[in-house]
């Protein structure tokens, strides 16, 4: 009874803490947030986003943030729509043999990239070869290792073929990683990560050293007119910083919009909109260590964590209680059982572990107010079984170097932390195995729980084997049901994609994986 007590205090306090901030937001700037929610975009855009970018090269990149502004300026063979259907991008069509083994892409012949070099079949070679070869240690060379060779059959036809069968090949090509850069930039030694050149609507301007980006219109674009011309992309961590920009008019779209702020901004003649994402927030434990290595010690963490509760504090309900270890709306999902809240039962799990009074241990996650909130709320739970944790909020660089960047699982300096996933090729293998494969640790992938399993390895090996949808059905629903049951992670929520715009914008939206697009772009 004192604990459901303690927790009825906790929300309440937060509760109040939100609307004090709401209104204190409201009363302060009535005027001209009232004014500024009439305001109209112009042709020059600014768009505030929740963290600092890492890199622009798409081959090397590992945050859907970084995605967003790259598809602004390069684009694929193929992409997704707002519903992660697969469209012609720089391929006109494109076909698979009956095996799956081999995918061949007829491209457009009117597009040259933004440094005048010409788009065609050797371009696309020399791109997939660059992020196919395991020894340009690129981030995202497990979406292609499975390319065995590349043949450019003309100017504008290009065959890849395949190691093994692999039917969702497609998604991985439509996946933000599969974007083009100019061949000559890419071997002039020119830093592509900070200076990317493609083919997309809009061309690289400049990346300051407040880590604004800037992107300004592609006049010779091969697809039409670009509605805006330029784009620039702000970094604001803070929650109530970054909406206030939408208030005032600094920002003509931001996002993630804090869900305490929601219908106060929606008073203001400020267009929010939200939607279903098949992201995942999770708490992962590295279980290669004590006492995380124990799954009586990880079990009792399980249920120690409220996710109901967890999702009213942070999210204020904008979010779905995790059922799996990929959202419902990814391709393959496979709902598992309730992993209930039950302090008693943890603290006997802690007691049969020999650790019932606790331990210390650290949490990590990146500086944004979210995941901060999160931190905190797991911190408190946690010390209802006599776990100790210390809160350590990092800068998005920093906290990718110290979690990705590790060459040997020993030195590996991570003990929980918590996190998103977004699985951009729609489909549930992007989703598990660059996560819990004994081949995805870094710094090859991003396991980095450092969970191993053989019948997992196997699953997802035979789910890449097959072209049967039944079959891979059946083969993902084992694999997600024996990580649910070995618990290297507890998976939280899937948080709802939140944004605000100025009411005359059309068309820029948020995919169910958190990626931005303007591919639709229009001003009224």
């Amino acid at each position: 009874m004192k604990r459901r007590t303690n927790w009825f205090a906790f929300i309440a306090l937060v509760v109040m803490a939100v609307v004090l901030a709401a209104c204190g937001g409201s009363d302060s700037g009535s005027n001209s947030a009232n004014e500024s929610g009439g305001k109209k975009a112009g042709k020059d855009l600014t768009i505030a986003v929740n963290q600092n970018f890492v890199t622009l090269d798409p081959q090397d990149s590992n945050n859907t943030l970084d995605n967003s502004v790259q598809q602004t300026m390069l684009e694929g063979l193929v992409g997704f729509d707002k519903d992660m259907k697969i469209i012609p991008k720089l391929a006109e069509d494109y076909k698979v043999n009956k095996d799956a083994t081999e995918f061949t892409f007829m491209l457009r012949k009117d597009v040259t990239f933004h440094d005048g070099e010409a788009f065609n079949a050797e371009a696309v070679k020399t791109n997939f070869e660059r992020v196919s070869d395991e020894k340009n240690g690129l981030k995202r060379y497990s979406l292609f290792s499975n390319i065995e060779k590349i043949d450019v059959v003309d100017d504008y036809t290009v065959k890849f073929t395949l190691k093994n069968s692999f039917a969702s090949m497609i998604n991985n090509f439509a996946h933000p990683a599969g974007a083009l850069q100019s061949p000559k930039s890419l071997a002039s030694g020119d830093d592509v990560a900070r200076k990317p050149v493609g083919t997309g609507p809009y061309v690289f301007e400049s990346w300051d050293s407040s880590d604004i980006i800037k992107v300004k219109k592609n006049d010779k674009y091969w697809n039409g007119d670009v509605a805006a011309n330029s784009i620039t992309f702000k970094p604001v961590v803070e929650n109530g910083s970054r909406t206030a920009m939408l208030q005032t008019g600094e920002a003509d779209f931001a996002y993630p919009i804090p869900t305490e702020q929601v219908e106060t901004l929606k008073k203001q003649n400020i267009t929010i909109e939200n939607t279903d994402s098949i992201v995942m927030n999770y708490l992962s434990m590295n279980v290669s260590k004590e006492p995380f290595n124990d799954p009586k010690v990880r079990e009792a963490i399980t249920h120690a964590i409220n996710k109901e509760d967890l999702i009213k504090v942070v999210y204020a309900d904008y979010a779905k209680s995790a059922t799996s270890v990929i959202a419902e709306k990814t391709q393959f999902y496979s709902k598992q059982e309730d992993q209930s809240y039950d302090v008693e039962k943890a603290k006997a799990l802690m007691k049969e572990a020999g650790k019932e009074s606790g331990f210390e241990t650290t949490i990590w996650a990146t500086n944004t107010t979210n995941y901060i909130k999160a931190m905190e709320f797991i911190q408190q739970s946690l010390a209802e079984i006599n776990i100790k944790v210390k809160v350590e909020p990092m800068e998005n660089g920093a906290l990718a170097d110290a979690l990705w960047a590790v060459e040997d699982p020993k030195d590996a300096k991570v003990q929980m932390y918590f996190g998103g996933w977004s699985p951009s090729t729609g489909e549930a293998d992007w989703g598990i195995r660059p996560l819990f494969s004994s081949d995805s640790f870094p710094p090859n992938s991003y396991n980095i729980s450092y969970y191993s399993s053989k019948e997992v390895d196997k699953g997802l090996k035979e789910g890449l084997a097959t072209s049967d949808e039944g079959e891979r059905q059946k083969i993902y629903d084992d694999v997600q049901k024996t990580i649910w049951t070995d618990m290297p992670w507890v998976p939280i929520s899937n948080p709802d994609n939140i944004f605000g715009k100025k009411s005359n914008l059309e068309g820029i939206v948020l995919l169910p994986d958190g990626g931005l697009s303007v591919t639709e772009l229009q001003i009224k």
